[in-house]
């Protein structure tokens, strides 16, 4: 089991108790993609992880930097541990590096989050999602838009297990556990109605013009903005922007762990985010989500009402902000097979379908 970020984490926690739950082993590898402790280790004490098993200690660095380090390491784990099958989760460089060094040896992958596109290829994650789609062994779809997109690659039917959103499990299992009040963050902050904003994406963060527009309209919003801060975004924030927002309303804080960042989002009135699995979480919560992009994989937030896509045109999310704060609160429909059982039709079509599970050389001339 391959993870090396914080939404890899949520994804891997409830598929990692299944397979313990039916005697089976588990290898746990953490590449270190996501490796500060706000970005990575209390992750695992609020999703009651086990300590990895390996870790790798890629870290920071460019795309192929991340991606090449993960792939010398992962091969040398696998070489060692000589895994039955390799699970990778979800669309980051951790995800392209542990399935591409499997199959390079003949060891089957099975891809968790398959089938999901932005159709953007300038963006790092499609190119991830596309290659670890075409060489995996077994492909377990979130949802039927990502089954259909899977079907028109040409990826052979009996690979795709329609299981649901294994993210979701997560969510469904921690909303029920835990209290509803504040972090400690804020707990002294009469805020009473707010906005929940993150912003993570190279390519919001990496161009000033666009951070400009993305900060400039949470500081005319008509709530307050809660905002914990990405590191990456931290660094490239200009002092007097950040201290703009801070004067009109912005609170900023430090990236928050699983619970906490759950807590923020069941008392928010609206999120802002460039996140992918924090389009899904807002809808499940039955919050509106406005999406600081031009295109989302995550269609189905779309396509069901919970959520729309403003770039980073501040005009836009102004204005469409405002709209839905004056709106009375609504919920949304949830996409079939989001439940608390996706890991466990995850495990389950893994046992049933070892036939699937090796990599055979072609013989036929």
């Amino acid at each position: 089991m391959v993870a090396g970020t914080r939404p890899n984490f949520m994804k891997v926690a409830p598929i990692i108790r299944e397979i313990e739950a039916k005697g089976i082993s588990c290898c746990l590898v953490h590449t270190g993609q996501h490796f500060d402790e706000l970005m990575s280790k209390i992750f695992f004490s609020d999703l009651g992880l086990p300590e990895p098993d390996v870790y790798l200690g890629v870290k920071g660095g460019t795309h192929a930097y991340q991606t090449g380090e993960a792939l010398k390491a992962l091969e040398t784990v696998y070489i060692q541990e000589k895994p039955d099958l390799v699970v990778v989760v979800g669309d980051v460089n951790s995800t392209l590096a542990g399935a591409l060094a499997a199959v390079k040896i003949r060891i089957p992958v099975a891809h968790v989050e398959a089938g999901y596109r932005s159709h953007d290829i300038a963006m790092p994650e499609e190119i991830n999602r596309i290659i670890v789609d075409r060489i995996s062994q077994m492909l377990f779809a979130p949802t039927q838009d990502a089954v259909d997109n899977l079907v028109k690659e040409g990826i052979d039917s009996k690979r795709i297990f329609f299981v649901g959103n294994v993210m979701a499990q997560t969510l469904l299992e921690f909303v029920e556990a835990i209290d509803k009040e504040l972090p400690e963050a804020l707990s002294d902050k009469h805020l009473g109605d707010y906005v929940l904003a993150t912003v993570h994406r190279a390519e919001n963060t990496d161009d000033p013009r666009r951070l400009r527009q993305i900060m400039e309209s949470f500081a005319e919003l008509p709530l307050p903005v809660v905002f914990p801060i990405h590191p990456r975004t931290a660094g490239k924030l200009p002092k007097e922007l950040k201290q703009l927002c801070a004067d009109s309303g912005v609170y900023f804080l430090r990236p928050q762990g699983y619970i906490d960042f759950l807590k923020l989002m069941i008392n928010s009135r609206l999120l802002l985010t460039d996140s992918g699995g924090i389009q899904e979480e807002a809808l499940l919560l039955g919050i509106p989500c406005l999406t600081l992009r031009y295109n989302t994989e995550r269609v189905a937030t779309i396509e069901l009402g919970a959520n729309k896509l403003v770039g980073t045109d501040k005009g836009l999310i102004i204005k469409e902000a405002r709209r839905i704060l004056s709106e009375p609160k609504k919920s949304y429909p949830v996409p079939p097979l989001w439940d608390k059982k996706v890991a466990g039709r995850i495990v389950d079509a893994v046992i049933a379908n070892s036939n699937l599970l090796e990599i055979k050389p072609q013989e036929k001339l």
